[in-house]
């Protein structure tokens, strides 16, 4: 039956409890542990059994209990002071204010991703993608930045996960209540739902605009269930990552395109746009167009602004992770686009071809975005290099370790994944602002001041709680299996709350290796019961070890979800369930719980497919140890004194070999290593040397793998810089975007006309270390001048393909014309190292208003 009316009801609160609203409405209460203790303190089982919802809380709770609490002079006490925390924090003076300059400080940023993990009652994400979306918001709010973000505010969201009584995963699809949601809906001054439209072929999508006030940043997400668009259209926001293709590209329309849009109509105007993968990158065709039919700019003056001021992240380590759509389906979609960019069909599919002489392949996401973006990052060191190889057929020519993509190391909000006690604890020996302290804070030293009994029983009690959690967590799994009740009481004697406790939790997918401590059952068997240990003094009892497991696979990832299949009917037959258990359904609340209840955080995936990780440095947060392959953040952490590597780097050709060598590595470290440390215990009990190797962890890690550190960088390094850039090519009505793109147009013309006539080089080919050698060169120009373009010697050594390899440059000096009007360049150069090294020679254009010398993607070299 449908209403004929339809009434948003708000929770009706005394009016002395009327700060827990405007507390409930900021997410900053997610990382303020007063405000989470106020509401547990409000009802504790309301709490758990709402997803820690404060909204629908609030909207649920018996109006007898909350006329109870607003005479309880405590609870009120404690409201008014989380209060006054969430009051002073949006008024703080903050980082952005002391380190932009004054003059620049009317600007915005805009942050788009497909996906935000922010707390567990907003299922709204995936996984790791969606999880550092969110800590970049709490972190752009904890320092200040002018960030908004743009999303897709997802019906049923992303899948709950429980499984049949064979271990199959399955999926659930809870619908979200938005109006039981810490989310506010736009409205314009007549009150009514703020809403824009999208085109699509043949009709237009509507979308009403919600917002999650995350601190002092907004995130705006876009709802299309709604009248009067079509059935089909309502599921666009339907499912994150759910449908075929072309729901795919319904989606990546609306969240780039309709990101655009909905900015405007929210009034706001970004001066740098970012891109968290490639989902959004629909959103440089319609701020092109904006810029063409609203300030009369051609598409390629557009297409300077809109370059100049585009930042592009990927965290996609591989080819296949990118979004690409054949070329028909984007041209149904968004062909009109080249109709007003006056390009042919050919010319606007070239945007998203890595090749654009290739007119069979299809159009990637990720191209798209590199080529309309001036800064581009991977998220990791290793990362950033594997990215240069990946996109290096974006600047043929170029060497590989010159491509313009840089890193930006991803990190975690401390605040959000630090246990409350080990916060506590922090605090006060610490100080409050260890959370986004840097690296070279004197505080960091007092890490080791804190008393080792202290650390770990703090230690022992979030294992405990972890012990808890998953015995209740599993004993509700099995009841709602229609499990017998042998079954769930069983559950309730898992796990022991004394025993090193390993910890392993991500996306199944096969990469990963979620079951490669399974590869020998008996010699893990083994390292499980403690059976290593001998009556003449090996760890008995106390050498046993546990494992906790959690994670999703995709829906349609099959052999992931055989993976999950395999591992919990492992666990069965084999008679692990007491020391090896699989939690379902992770989210960030199990997350959270894992990463400071166990001791030892595992991760195992074949090197170099983990692009960055970030579960393992919220658990190093905690004081965890990783033991881990190299790979994505660990490659560059101080793993010798905070954990464990496993190898050294390597990578196989044969995956069956890597396994088995490296699940070899992995029960030789627990065996000789791991598992004797944790029971090396004092007269009190006390495990030094681990608790020191925690100290390592906390000091060194919190400091260098956090958010704050991390936004900081992205702001320093992307978005001050394409915030000016912006600024430099919209002064005097455009005057410079025009200016380039006029220019290049004049490069593009007289490139290939340009000749490198003559190269003298003023020494025989054998030298000495350090010897001086003049070079001089004669180009043809070609109608460009000497501040067009710059010449560059390019030397370095040569290794057995001919190649030189991490070269360096040498600018050459203009000298003028010779009398056949050639233009004259010298250097002078010298090797500091002996053996076969090389020369060479090249041509790169110059512009003050480019982003780097490669934007253009032309280079001449010297012919050998």
């Amino acid at each position: 039956m449908q209403p004929i009316r339809t009434f948003n009801v708000s929770p009706s609160l005394p009016p002395q409890l009327e700060p827990l609203r405007k507390l409930a409405y900021n997410l900053h209460w997610d990382w303020s542990v007063e405000t989470k203790d106020l509401f547990g303190r409000l009802d504790a089982d309301l709490w758990e059994s709402s997803r820690h919802n404060p909204v629908l809380m609030l909207g649920t709770i018996s109006q007898e209990r909350l006329h109870e609490v607003a005479e309880d002079d405590g609870f009120i006490a404690q409201m008014e002071r989380a209060a006054r925390e969430l009051d002073d924090y949006m008024r703080e003076q903050k980082w952005y204010r002391k380190n932009r300059e004054q003059d620049k400080q009317q600007e915005c940023y805009a942050y788009f991703s497909a996906e935000f993990g922010l707390t567990d009652c907003l299922p709204i994400y995936s996984g790791g993608l969606g999880v550092l979306a969110g800590d970049h918001l709490k972190s752009a709010s904890d320092l200040g930045l002018p960030l908004v973000a743009v999303g897709l505010l997802y019906q049923e969201g992303y899948f709950s996960q429980y499984f049949n009584a064979e271990g199959w995963q399955q999926e659930r699809y809870p619908i979200n209540d938005f109006y039981n949601m810490p989310l506010h809906l736009e409205r314009d001054e007549n009150g009514q739902e703020l809403r824009i439209a999208v085109d699509y072929p043949g009709r237009q999508v509507y979308a009403r605009i919600w917002r999650v006030q995350v601190g002092t940043v907004a995130l705006y997400m876009l709802d299309t269930n709604i009248e009067p668009n079509e059935r089909y259209d309502h599921d666009i926001t339907d499912q994150l990552y759910g449908g075929d293709q072309e729901l795919r590209i319904h989606q990546e329309i609306m969240l780039g395109i309709g990101g655009v849009r909905m900015l405007k109509a929210l009034g706001l105007v970004p001066k740098a746009y970012h891109m968290n993968e490639g989902h959004s990158a629909f959103l440089s065709l319609e701020r092109i167009r904006n810029y063409m039919q609203e300030d009369d700019l051609s598409y390629q003056e557009a297409t300077e602004v809109v370059r100049a001021s585009n930042v592009f992240t990927t965290h996609t380590p591989v080819p296949a992770g990118f979004d690409r759509f054949p070329p028909e389906m984007v041209m149904h979609y968004v062909g009109h686009y080249a109709n007003t960019f006056g390009l042919s069909g050919e010319q606007f599919l070239a945007l998203g071809r890595e090749n654009s002489q290739d007119l069979g392949s299809t159009f990637s996401m990720a191209t798209l975005a590199i080529k309309s973006a001036s800064f581009y990052n991977g998220v990791s060191a290793l990362h950033g290099l594997i990215s240069q190889d990946l996109f290096k057929g974006e600047w043929p020519n170029l060497p590989v370790e010159e491509v313009p993509i840089t890193s930006i190391t991803n990190g975690v909000h401390a605040r959000s994944c630090v246990a409350k006690t080990t916060q506590e604890l922090y605090d006060r020996y610490l100080g409050p602002k260890w959370s986004s302290a840097l690296g070279d804070d004197p505080l960091w030293d007092k890490v080791y001041a804190i008393p080792d009994e202290e650390l770990w029983r703090n230690q022992d009690r979030c294992r405990s709680e972890l012990v808890v959690f998953v015995r209740e967590r599993l004993q509700k799994s099995l009841r709602d299996r229609g499990a017998s009740i042998a079954e769930i009481d069983k559950a309730q004697e898992l796990l022991d709350p004394t025993v090193l406790t390993i910890g392993f939790a991500r996306r199944f997918a096969t990469y990963k290796r979620g079951n490669l401590f399974l590869r020998d059952l008996e010699r893990l068997k083994r390292i499980l019961f403690a059976l290593n240990s001998d009556s003449s003094g090996g760890l008995g009892k106390k050498g046993k070890v546990q494992f906790v497991i959690a994670g999703k696979a995709h829906p349609k990832d099959i052999p992931g979800k055989e993976m999950i299949r395999d591992i919990i009917h492992t666990i069965r037959e084999e008679g692990l369930s007491e020391h090896v258990v699989f939690i379902p359904n992770y989210d960030i609340y199990v997350s959270r719980k894992m990463v400071s209840g166990c001791d030892v955080w595992l991760n195992n995936p074949r090197r170099p497919r983990e692009a960055s990780g970030t579960s393992g440095m919220k658990a190093s947060m905690n004081g965890l140890l990783n033991l881990s392959i190299l790979d994505g953040w660990w490659d560059e952490a101080d793993y010798g004194r905070t954990g464990w590597p496993l190898g050294a780097g390597e990578t196989y050709e044969d995956a069956e070999t890597q396994d088995e060598i490296e699940a070899n590595a992995l029960y030789d470290l627990l065996e000789q290593e791991v598992v004797p440390l944790f029971y090396q215990r004092d007269e009190n009990g006390v495990p030094r040397q681990w608790v020191a190797k925690m100290k390592d962890a906390i000091s060194l890690n919190c400091p260098r793998f956090n958010t704050s550190r991390m936004v900081g960088d992205y702001a320093q390094r992307a978005y001050f810089a394409a915030s000016d850039r912006y600024n430099a090519m919209t002064q005097n009505k455009y005057a410079p975007a025009k200016e380039l793109a006029g220019w290049k147009e004049k490069l593009v013309n007289g490139w290939h006309h340009l000749k490198i006539e003559d190269l003298n080089i003023s020494v025989p080919s054998d030298v000495r270390v350090n010897q001086t050698i003049g070079v001089k060169a004669l180009i043809k120009l070609a109608g460009l001048t000497e501040n067009d373009v710059q010449v560059q010697l390019y030397k370095g050594a040569v290794d057995s393909e001919g190649e030189i390899v991490n070269g360096a440059t040498v600018t050459m000096d203009y000298q003028g014309k010779d009398s056949a009007n050639r233009s004259i360049y010298t250097a002078d150069i010298s090797y500091n190292s002996s053996g076969f090294q090389g020369l060479s020679l090249r041509v790169l254009p110059q512009h003050p208003y480019m982003s780097n010398p490669y934007e253009t993607g032309l280079i001449l070299w010297a012919e050998g």
